[in-house]
């Protein structure tokens, strides 16, 4: 790197965002909304605590409730959602801070119990995954499936819309599409998840429909420079897997650089996980697919972030539990000041503890 190359803590320019920093809060499940699937009061300064990230996403929100599998996960459906998360915007911006909303539908990886009427989960094809999903306070085996018939599909599609539209007038600055971790998206994309034969299914052109379909009808209803889209070409996370995700991931990066998103944002390995999972997937293969802006996440720390972004192998790098613990993450990483560690106990459910109390540097020198 040379002393013009770019560092973390500069500012970038996404959209009609500038962001302070090329630091991202990544989506985080906290388990905590309120009746109705509303964002927790507590959620307003959650967020805004963290305000300083160059960009915020949130935590995955259902397009609808067949769309969650989790338990007390936020929506963004219903007008209660929108006021909810509006609380949330209005924080951040008050701040000066920048926040996307990362819009979801987990597909198979739900619950009987969370689902319209008991009724099951859909998903491409009828395979039950292999992972566990959490609901009445604990965890629980993932339903089995059904597969979707192909009327459905378009009124999923159109969940998808809405929820962008309903995120518009929260007042967030954008959406980003949750493609990745074994949910619907993944699920149609990988041909361990779907064995579909009609043209949702069998070539990777088939399988990637969903998804740019998914695409064009938000970018159509928000505009393309407000949405993003998360994605995890070799993760196995929730059961799912693919025989040749080179192939697959090339071709569906190509589609999406004709259609100018925000940014993709990409795990690299195993969710949570080992970054060398799959050794002989090429990421820089993708990166040079695509000339919009570029964010990776998973297992980064300030070195491995620096060097990403100095090296012009990302513009954006996406940091998950630090952001937890550390609700200054950006200043700590600034000053290379000692992370506070996560209470795993908190992590999922609850209230203010493991929430909103966290320590921040300021607060250590008050």
């Amino acid at each position: 790197m040379s002393e013009t190359s770019p560092s973390l803590f500069d500012p970038f320019r996404l959209g009609a965002m500038t962001l302070p920093n090329r630091v991202v809060m990544a989506p985080l499940t906290r388990n905590r909304a309120g009746e109705g699937f509303v964002p927790s009061p507590l959620a307003a300064k959650y967020y805004g605590l963290r305000a300083e990230a160059g960009l915020l996403i949130t935590e995955a929100s259902q397009i609808s409730q067949q769309g969650q599998g989790y338990q007390d996960t936020p929506g963004i459906y219903t007008d209660a959602q929108v006021e909810g998360w509006k609380k949330v915007t209005d924080a951040v911006h008050a701040k000066g801070g920048h926040i996307v909303i990362q819009l979801w539908h987990v597909g198979r990886v739900s619950h009987v119990s969370l689902q319209p009427n008991g009724g099951a989960p859909v998903a491409p094809s009828a395979i039950v995954a292999n992972t566990k999903t959490y609901v009445n306070n604990g965890f629980a085996e993932t339903s089995q499936p059904r597969a979707l018939e192909l009327s459905e599909i378009p009124g999923i599609v159109a969940d998808y819309r809405r929820a962008a539209a309903n995120a518009i007038k929260a007042g967030f600055d954008g959406v980003e599409i949750h493609g990745a971790n074994g949910y619907l998206i993944d699920q149609f994309l990988k041909d361990g998840s779907n064995t579909r034969t009609d043209q949702y299914g069998g070539s990777i052109e088939n399988r990637a429909r969903f998804l740019l379909e998914v695409v064009d009808a938000i970018t159509a209803e928000i505009g393309a420079g407000r949405t993003g889209l998360r994605l995890s070409p070799v993760s196995p996370a929730n059961g799912v897997s693919d025989s040749n995700p080179q192939a697959l991931f090339n071709h569906v990066v190509e589609e999406l650089e004709k259609r100018h998103l925000l940014y993709i944002h990409v795990v690299e390995g195993a969710t949570g996980g080992p970054r060398d999972v799959a050794p002989d997937f090429s990421f820089e293969e993708l990166r040079k697919r695509f000339s919009g802006p570029w964010m990776v996440n998973n297992g980064y720390d300030l070195d491995l972030a620096q060097r990403a972004v100095g090296e012009g192998k990302a513009d954006l790098v996406a940091f998950g539990k630090p952001f937890i613990s550390n609700p200054d993450l950006v200043e700590r990483l600034r000053r290379g000041a000692p992370l506070n560690e996560v209470d795993r106990d908190t992590l999922y459910g609850g209230g203010a503890k493991g929430y909103v109390d966290y320590p921040t540097l300021a607060d250590a020198a008050a």
